[in-house]
């Protein structure tokens, strides 16, 4: 199958870079049909013309990832997983994974498969880098940055945390390391006691909490059964980093389906929209 243009073709591009072979077999390891992104998985896979594949469909055999397929077994040589770290191979991290591949992180320290994203790079999207952005733009760069950072509180710094106990009522808490919505608590609109119990959580592990204020979302008008409603909405923007540097043009609309939601996570509710570049 050629892949359309566009994004699913620019991130093949970027996951055949991995690879020194000039026509190497990809594959995207998926949790499976019951996580809330496995359309997303499979339209990629049908985009880009490549296998979908499960723990089970793979199989490492003399240190080489191999998949299972109707003809017998193919080595495979790039796999991008969408499955967290934590769960990619019960050989080296939690023994009780059933999503992960026995012997993936060995093949892969020896460098017979490729995985993207590497192992690790998690370590970018703890949320606490977040406030560290401006001045990583100025040590890297020597340049100060075009966007204004959203002023963001690390608990784990002793001014910012007494901040953020004082103004709980007006913040939104969040765990450096959750994703999907979770570990989150939105001052405005948390109870007494839930601000209470963030109190006690940051108090206890003050380096796994940041906070920023709460943000007027943009709201789009958005279809609710039978009738057009506001919902509100973020932009999540891409950068592929293969041979070259690519920036997708606009990006994923996540939009909050219930009414007055400011969280947009599909595993908490949310959904996507369409993105338009118009010029």
């Amino acid at each position: 199958m050629r892949p359309v243009d566009g994004y699913p073709r620019h991130l093949l591009e970027t996951l055949q870079s991995l690879s020194d072979l000039p026509d190497p077999t990809i594959v995207i390891l998926t949790p499976g049909i019951f996580n809330s992104a496995y359309y997303e998985h499979s339209l990629l896979a049908q985009k880009m013309g490549v296998e979908l594949v499960e723990a089970s469909d793979l199989v490492v055999v003399d240190g080489f990832v191999h998949m299972r397929t109707t003809k017998g077994s193919q080595r495979v040589d790039v796999i991008y997983r969408r499955i967290n770290d934590d769960y990619l191979d019960p050989l080296a991290f939690r023994r009780d994974s059933v999503l992960g591949v026995p012997g993936l992180m060995e093949s892969y320290k020896r460098g017979r498969v490729a995985l993207a994203n590497a192992p690790g790079t998690g370590v970018s999207d703890d949320k606490a880098v977040y406030a560290y952005v401006p001045k990583l733009i100025n040590y890297y760069l020597g340049e100060e940055p075009i966007l204004q950072n959203v002023p963001t509180y690390v608990c784990g710094e002793a001014k910012d945390r007494a901040y953020v106990l004082e103004h709980l009522d007006q913040l939104v808490v969040k765990a450096t390391n959750e994703a999907g919505g979770y570990g989150m608590m939105i001052g405005p609109h948390a109870s007494k006691q839930e601000r209470e119990d963030f109190a006690r959580r940051v108090e206890a592990d003050p380096r796994n909490y940041i906070a920023q204020p709460t943000l007027a979302l943009s709201r789009v008008p958005t279809l609710v059964e039978d009738h057009l409603e506001g919902r509100h909405v973020d932009l999540r923007p891409y950068v592929l980093y293969g041979r070259e540097v690519y920036v997708l043009p606009g990006g994923m609309t996540r939009v909050a389906l219930r009414k007055g939601s400011l969280v947009v996570n599909s595993s908490q509710g949310g959904g996507n929209k369409d993105t338009w570049v118009l010029s």
